[in-house]
């Protein structure tokens, strides 16, 4: 990570630029959203083994199906509406006398009429839908499908309220509600429903019921910093309606796939292949996600600041932000993924025997993430310059391949075929947004400091991952040993001068501090031109 960011400059100092401040305030708000990722992936591990060990292959199956259609289902009636929120309110004034509050009714009145309208066709047909989608599931298939879309209007609020939350209020009030509330809640909830001996209703009712928590939160947080309550002009104007909609609307598409991509994994599965296919892939794919939080925390920490900056028509110091924190998830997703494409029988062993004939999917899947942590998040590139369209041509292209190859694999390997579906998928959707991006960014994604970075790492972990496969196996043993060889390595690094130095300059970065600027001359020139 060192090898990516360059020494701070004071922001009045002669050697400044808005290059230097933007990368400071990256600094800050990247790092305090890896923190809320790392707990929400602890907490959404420990949520995965409750419901593993809850409920075994088929109800866990079951319950990874309904998980699924919630999130599907909220991805598909946002209309896009999130992104939206997170282009728009950047760019607009806040408090009683802006404007920002004025996109509130445009972004949220269409997706809660979608959702009511979706709700209530769910429950009325979620019997003929539980036999499609959870049919080894018996009766209780039907009742999580019945609560599953009769909470589908909150969690529509909840996850469009969110997005106006992390706009209108400091990184760590989003951090408090996505990071901690709801993945903290879920696992005690579920857990109290298993240690209760309750069915599988009730676990599913313990996912769902923190959503409604964090929505009045939510409410809370947005309401004062935009003014509403306190004369902020809520009724929209004619061309706010076709402003933020023109930019939503080829958005919907890419959430729903963008948010669906391992839930349409395990649904097909669960339909192809049954619930215990489906439970086994729905394992794997928690440990995928999980290490795709880094990437998360980043993208939602500097999003705004994207819109910001691209509005400005400022592409370098966009670049140059996504750069850096493309390094920084690097650094920190890498090692997880490798982990896990060599050490997948030892992780699957955690949620019990069951799922261990997981441990193919397991690595093929890590071996595609690489490539999506590689690439950084392109993705918001697009969206957040305004380029909507180019990011669901990506998408698109993501899932046709995910499908096509899911339908023609699935019935004959089960958990494997799906797995391999949603690789191809993922390298396919990551590739053209990368191109795309770098197109319409028009300066480079990349640069010698992130390969030298990638190199490390894959590297270093290589090595320990190694050691531990020849004195372990890949099991639990080999696990441990590589795990303490990385920790050594680790602790060895620490004493290099060169690295303890990029470590005090990352830290007064997330502080905002800097060092005065050199006098000025030829590198000062240059730091400016950068």
């Amino acid at each position: 990570m060192t090898a990516a960011i360059r020494p701070p400059v004071a922001a009045d100092a002669p050697g400044a630029g808005p290059a230097d401040a933007e990368t400071r305030r990256s600094a800050r708000s990247g790092a305090a959203g890896l923190v809320g990722a790392a707990v929400s992936g602890l907490f959404g591990f420990l949520l995965a083994v409750v419901i593993t060990r809850g409920y075994g292959t088929v109800g866990s199956g079951a319950i990874f199906a309904a998980i699924g259609v919630v999130t599907v289902a909220t991805a598909v009636c946002t209309l896009g509406a999130e992104t939206g929120l997170m282009w728009a309110l950047p760019r607009r004034r806040t408090g009683p006398r802006g404007d920002a509050a004025r996109v509130l009714p445009v972004a949220l009145l269409p997706p809660l009429a979608v959702a009511l309208v979706v709700a209530t066709a769910g429950v009325l047909t979620a019997d003929v839908l539980a036999v499609h989608l959870l049919g080894d599931s018996g009766v209780a298939g039907a009742a999580l499908l019945t609560a599953s879309f009769a909470a589908l209007p909150v969690v529509v609020a909840m996850t469009l309220l969110l997005a106006a939350l992390r706009c209108v209020r400091p990184i760590r009030s989003y951090v408090a509600v996505q990071f901690l509330l709801l993945p903290v809640a879920r696992p005690v909830l579920v857990g109290a429903a298993v240690l209760a001996g309750g069915g599988l209703l009730a676990g599913m009712t313990g996912w769902l019921v923190p959503a409604a928590v964090a929505l009045l939160v939510c409410l809370t947080l947005v309401a004062g910093p935009l003014g509403v309550g306190r004369g902020a002009r809520l009724r929209p104007e004619p061309a706010d309606w076709s402003t933020f909609w023109r930019f939503a609307l080829p958005r919907a598409a890419s959430a729903a796939i963008d948010a669906g991509n391992m839930w349409v994994g395990v649904l097909l599965t669960s339909v192809l292949a049954g619930a215990a296919d489906a439970g086994v892939f729905g394992a794997v794919g928690r440990y995928i996600l999980a290490g795709q939080l880094a990437m998360q925390g980043l993208r939602v920490a500097v999003s705004p600041q994207l819109s910001r900056l691209l509005g400005r028509g400022e592409r370098a110091a966009a670049a140059g932000v996504h750069r850096q924190l493309t390094t920084w998830g690097l650094v920190l997703s890498w090692p997880v993924y490798l982990l896990l494409a060599v050490f997948g029988l030892a992780f699957l062993q955690l949620f019990g025997a069951g799922f261990t004939s997981g441990a193919t999917a397991m690595t093929v899947l890590a071996v595609a993430m690489l490539v999506n942590t590689g690439v950084g998040n392109v993705q918001s590139m697009l969206l957040m310059g305004g380029r909507s369209g180019l990011h669901l041509a990506a998408t698109v292209a993501g899932l046709t391949v995910t499908v096509s190859l899911g339908v023609l694999l699935i019935p004959s390997y089960g958990a494997t075929g799906a797995a391999v579906g949603w690789a191809a998928g993922i390298v396919t959707e990551n590739l053209t947004a990368a191109v795309c991006a770098r197109v319409v960014v028009g300066e480079p994604l990349v640069d010698a400091r992130m390969l030298r970075a990638g190199a490390a790492t894959v590297a270093g972990v290589g090595a320990a991952a190694a050691v531990g496969v020849l004195a372990g196996g890949r099991g639990v043993t080999g696990l441990a040993v590589a795990l303490g060889v990385l920790a050594a390595g680790c602790v060895g690094l620490l004493t290099l001068p060169r690295v303890r130095s990029g470590i005090r300059v990352t830290m007064m970065q997330i502080r905002g501090r800097g060092e005065p600027a050199p006098a000025a001359g030829p590198d000062t020139a240059q730091s400016k031109g950068r």
